[in-house]
């Protein structure tokens, strides 16, 4: 509050009574001005005090966020080991049929097992070689089988031996359906690029039966010779549009044609359930021509 000095100057002479009332009135103001000071500074204080309460109420009521963990990546599949190298197809296991002559069934109630007879190791396997020295007749085909171990990217197997069989033109079985006959068999050792060479007739389709090439795989020619420890049983299909062309001279395969004509591949009993690769890869090439004969090729595949 503000004095203004002449109105103190004008209260100066109205006597003692005067003076005492005015200085009273000074120490109510001066006691007044202190309440207000010291309200103030209470005010100033709680205020400051409030301030600091809503920051530590901030820090307390603020969550602390709780790092997310980062997600553990999952690891990536490791490729199981497989029987086979990409691109290298293993052929499948397939029936032995009911005319092998390995020692494994009969004929005529007696065991037939042509790998215990002497001769049986051939290339060429036209001719029988027991009892008769027929030559089967029929368009010639070279038929040369590449053996490969599927676990070691086709690396060629060297030292194993292939017994093979199959019909003749007729549809008959040497020792069996073709008793006095032995041809059309024979067992070759692979040499160091794991190859054997056959020369032989085109088969015969007969009724229910894609035509077809039969083959054992023994790990060695001991194990051959006495009919044991086949590694592989399988068979060869031959490709559709070369039989096409041979059955047509139905002169020399008279009953093909039309049996040919009653049969797939797909609903074969032995191919029918392979895969795409298996049948691609168990079906020889062939080139040439009925007239001259063919030469045909193979790779068979064996995961050891």
């Amino acid at each position: 509050m503000h004095y203004d000095d002449h109105d103190h100057d004008h209260d100066h002479d109205l006597g003692l009574a005067h003076d005492l009332q005015v200085m009273e009135r000074l120490v109510q103001r001066r006691r007044a001005l202190k309440w207000v000071a010291g309200a103030g500074t209470l005010a100033l204080v709680a205020g400051c005090g409030s301030g600091s309460g809503e920051a530590e109420t901030d820090i307390a009521t603020t969550a602390t966020a709780t790092p997310t963990p980062s997600p553990t990546p999952t690891p990536s599949p490791t490729a199981s080991s497989s029987s086979t190298t990409a691109g290298c197809v293993l052929n499948a296991s397939e029936t032995a049929g009911p005319y092998p002559a390995d020692g494994k069934n009969s004929s005529s109630g007696s065991t037939s097992n042509v790998l215990t007879a002497t001769g049986i190791v051939r290339s060429d396997i036209r001719a029988s070689f027991l009892s008769t020295s027929t030559v089967a007749a029929g368009v010639q085909v070279t038929l040369t089988l590449t053996l490969v171990d599927v676990n070691q990217s086709c690396a060629p197997l060297a030292g194993y031996a292939i017994y093979l069989w199959h019909c003749d033109r007729e549809g008959h079985y040497s020792l069996y359906t073709a008793a006095a006959e032995s041809y059309l068999r024979g067992v070759q050792v692979t040499d160091s690029n794991g190859q054997v060479t056959f020369t032989t007739i085109f088969p015969g389709c007969y009724d229910g039966r894609w035509p077809h090439i039969h083959f054992e795989v023994f790990s060695s020619l001991a194990n051959a010779l006495g009919g044991r420890y086949a590694a592989l049983t399988s068979q060869l299909a031959l490709p559709s549009s070369t039989c096409a062309t041979v059955y047509a001279d139905t002169a020399t395969y008279p009953s093909s044609a039309s049996n040919f004509a009653r049969v797939a591949l797909s609903s074969d009993n032995v191919f029918g359930d392979n895969t795409t690769a298996q049948n691609t890869q168990m079906t020889p090439t062939f080139t040439g021509m009925p007239t001259a004969g063919y030469a045909a090729t193979a790779v068979i595949g064996l995961a050891r």
